[in-house]
């Protein structure tokens, strides 16, 4: 199997079908196997594996991961592609495909019923527009997980494994790396799907730390800190939190804790390290205690 790689395939599948792309779902098939290969070395997966695959589509890279895995749970949202995928897995009989927005299944409760609430492994080619929710969205609902292996635009890609100090570095550069060690495996170019994105791809392995890097007293409020310092990038770190109602402190005192740390007044919060917005976030919130 594995032959709707081919662009050929792909079109008679989705001509046998009357298939139409819908916008709205940011919809794009993968149709490169050199690709295909390279998400799936990524990902390590073996016959013991537990795949959650997220927009399956028409079952392209579903049947790669039926062949290598010892199950995949496909998540798709477009219900005209259910009657596709009943057709293009039928050979296989380790998927179950859940027609559902991945926001709203309960993932926990399904690594729990199908890997014994072991750790599981995300594979998907995700829609561009919903990237940052659905993999925050991963994270932050503690599923037991060991890695995330997705297609995302490039520069959301870049933006994941950023640095302190470089153009790309945020919210979300610390938010993902508090959660798993970001790489870029693969970059991918527009030909490589039907129809063409007008953005360049990239596959980005997310593997997931078994403990969080730093520890910090509220995990909440220091992803709260993190927002403010970076919601107007412009300002100072000083003026960024000052300004943010959820932290009670006057700029005075948010600016003794910033200097307390041996940071210059003018610091913005593009050029602190996740350690150092964990003890920052500690400072403020023994702070707010008192």
């Amino acid at each position: 199997m594995g032959d709707l790689i081919h662009p050929q395939k792909t079109i008679e599948i989705l001509k046998k079908y009357n298939f139409h792309f819908q916008k709205k779902f940011g919809q794009n098939f993968l149709i490169d196997a050199h690709v295909m290969d390279k998400i799936l070395a990524s990902s390590a997966i073996t016959k013991d594996t537990f795949i959650l695959e997220i927009g399956p589509g028409i079952g392209t890279m579903t049947q790669f991961l039926c062949e290598h895995a010892r199950f995949v749970a496909a998540v798709e949202i477009d219900q005209n592609l259910i009657p596709v995928l009943n057709d293009t897995l039928s050979a296989y009989h380790n998927v179950m495909v859940i027609n559902d927005d991945i926001l709203k299944v309960d993932i926990g409760r399904l690594a729990k019923e199908k890997n014994d609430s072991k750790p599981i492994k995300v594979v998907a080619n995700l829609p561009y527009y919903i990237t940052t929710p659905i993999i925050m969205g991963l994270f932050e609902s503690h599923v037991p997980l060991e890695s995330v292996t997705v297609m995302v635009q490039k520069e959301v890609a870049q933006r994941m494994k950023a640095k302190p100090g470089t153009k790309d570095y945020g919210a979300l550069s610390l938010a993902v790396q508090y959660y798993a060690q970001p790489e870029i495996v693969a970059n991918v170019p527009p030909n490589c799907f039907m129809p063409r994105p007008k953005v360049g791809s990239a596959v980005i392995c997310l593997k997931c730390h078994q403990k969080p890097p730093v520890s910090v007293k509220d995990e909440k409020l220091m992803f709260e800190i993190i927002r403010a310092s970076f919601n107007q990038r412009r300002k100072t770190l000083v003026n960024g939190l000052h300004h943010f109602p959820g932290i009670p402190l006057s700029k005075e005192q948010i600016q003794e804790q910033i200097e307390v740390m041996g940071l210059p007044e003018a610091v913005r919060g593009e050029a602190l390290t996740l350690g150092q917005f964990a003890v920052l976030a500690d400072a403020i919130y023994d702070r707010m205690k008192y």
